[in-house]
């Protein structure tokens, strides 16, 4: 399975070329020459080295809740609390199609 994950840029290197950037203390040199060169703070999708694209700050949050829920599900946590804390966003609503797959009136 193939996962970006969001990282927080931290430093670039003032080409635009790298930045370090960092996620739940991990710390990485990842190439920007996708997204060029961003501010510290920023949120990028970081995938086999390099951002892809940048992600608004509740975006990344939402992501990570999602990936340490994923994490607690194969490691055979079963807390439901937990899980639906993750993905708050997904409770107790009914699933919706996309727009393309809706019938039209």
């Amino acid at each position: 399975m193939c996962i970006g994950w969001p990282m927080q840029v931290i430093a670039g290197d003032g080409a635009g070329t790298f930045a370090v950037c960092e996620s739940r203390g991990t710390r990485k040199r990842v190439d920007m020459l996708l997204v060029g060169e961003l501010p510290p703070g920023t949120w990028v999708l970081e995938f086999h080295g390099a951002a892809r694209r940048v992600l608004r700050a509740d975006e990344a949050m939402q992501t990570l809740d999602a990936l340490t829920a994923l994490d607690a599900v194969l490691n055979s946590e079963d807390e439901r609390e937990v899980i639906d804390a993750m993905f708050a966003d997904l409770v107790e609503r009914e699933p919706q199609l996309p727009a393309h797959l809706r019938k039209t009136a």
